[in-house]
């Protein structure tokens, strides 16, 4: 590990800093998915919101507030998840990694691409299969179907199955994944 290196700065370097333009904020490191969920994740809240003022404010609640709150918090995760895959960003463990002769540490993480790929696939087809059996169902509180949340989760899985298979590829143009070399990924890049 690399030791810290902390270099003194002036209290007149430092106000010129301030003085400096803000870079350009750059938008092109967000898919769609990121944006689908920004705007889940506000509906979520505003419900939430809506839900705590009409029972502590007005002491009066509306029910369909809280359902609608879980639905959306089930569709962040989801289409959340196709952000994580993207970027590489799920939980994993890459210590056994650091032991392995290089040849089955790239077979092994290679096998992980494809074994993640068919898993995204494979829980595409068993939410799709669901949606058929209960497509008639509606929410509790609401006259609206519950295929929308479905629908959602759905995406999210397909998304996860596209990036992932996205990822497989890069991994394997690059010639290793974040599980044999994570120094390499340290930066939030696409």
């Amino acid at each position: 590990m690399k030791p810290e290196v902390h270099t003194e700065v002036t209290a007149e370097e430092l106000a010129q800093v301030f003085d400096e333009p803000a870079p350009d904020a750059d938008l092109s490191l967000y898919g769609v998915e990121d944006w689908a969920t920004l705007a889940i994740f506000w509906l979520m809240a505003l419900a939430v919101f809506l839900q705590f003022f009409t029972r502590y404010v007005l002491n009066d609640s509306l029910a369909w507030t809280e359902e609608i709150a879980t639905y959306c918090l089930v569709a962040v995760v989801f289409l959340g998840s196709s952000m994580c895959v993207r970027l590489d960003r799920h939980i994993h463990v890459d210590l056994i990694f650091r032991y392995l002769p290089h040849g089955i540490a790239r077979g092994l993480s290679t096998a992980i691409d494809i074994v993640r790929t068919v898993f995204f696939a494979y829980a595409a087809w068993l939410v799709w299969r669901f949606m058929e059996i209960v497509g008639d169902e509606t929410m509790t509180t609401i006259m609206m179907p519950k295929n929308w949340v479905y629908a959602c989760v759905f995406l999210g899985f397909i998304l996860m199955f596209v990036r992932s298979v996205q990822v497989g590829i890069q991994n394997w143009r690059r010639g290793y994944s974040i599980l044999e070399r994570p120094e390499a990924f340290d930066s939030v890049t696409v």
